[in-house]
């Protein structure tokens, strides 16, 4: 029987999990320092692995980049499939559950809580077609999963003329990474937290919803 193999070096990721290691030393440095200014070799050294290890599971940085922006739309999911606010029957009360759940995230330091995908193409938009479209494919992910809600809450509640549940969850969307941009600015979550309570507002007044909160 072949011997088992022993822990990996401290500080440096499993064999298996290198891959998986990468992906969230991505999601950790492009956030806090952008896309353009993070490397390989600092993606390497938060993931605790070696570049030849980086190599095997990906061409390029631009490849890590594209697996990682469909990595973040698996972790984004469940926020519409597993949390107490998405067993609501009201899809207005959902769509709200969802807003204070994302205000919720709004504290600790800046680069905790900011959009890997905002981040990340706001840097590579112009200069990378697939980073490009791996972000279009993640915000595109978001609405459409968000989109349901709206739209069940727009045949309960009415809504003005020309609002569509797609416009409106490209809204919350816009409204939330403009708010993580402003939070940049100021190095400090209180001004996001400031837009998403009027985007809460906005779609109390939207629906007809007499609550101000």
């Amino acid at each position: 029987m072949a011997a088992r193999p022993g822990p990996a070096p401290r500080g440096r990721a499993a064999r298996g999990s290198a891959r998986a290691a990468l992906i969230a030393a991505a999601h950790t440095t492009v956030r806090r320092q952008g896309y353009a200014a993070t490397s390989v070799d600092d993606i390497c050294a938060a993931a605790g692995v070696t570049k030849g290890a980086f190599f095997h599971h990906f061409a390029s940085k631009e490849a890590l980049a594209v697996a990682a922006a469909e990595a973040w739309t698996e972790r984004a999911r469940p926020m519409f499939e597993m949390l107490p606010h998405t067993k609501l029957k009201d899809p207005l009360d959902r769509l709200l559950g969802h807003i204070d759940f994302r205000f919720s995230m709004l504290h600790g330091p800046v680069d905790g809580f900011i959009c890997f995908i905002g981040t990340m193409v706001q840097d590579a938009y112009a200069t990378s077609e697939p980073i490009r479209l791996a972000c279009e494919a993640s915000i595109a992910a978001y609405c459409d999963a968000l989109a349901p809600d709206i739209e069940a809450a727009i045949d309960a509640y009415g809504a003005p003329p020309g609002v569509t549940a797609p416009d409106l969850a490209r809204h919350v969307q816009s409204v939330l990474q403009g708010g993580f941009v402003l939070a940049k600015t100021t190095n400090d979550p209180a001004i996001a937290r400031e837009s998403v309570a009027h985007l809460r507002r906005y779609i109390l007044m939207l629906f007809g919803r007499g609550e101000t909160a």
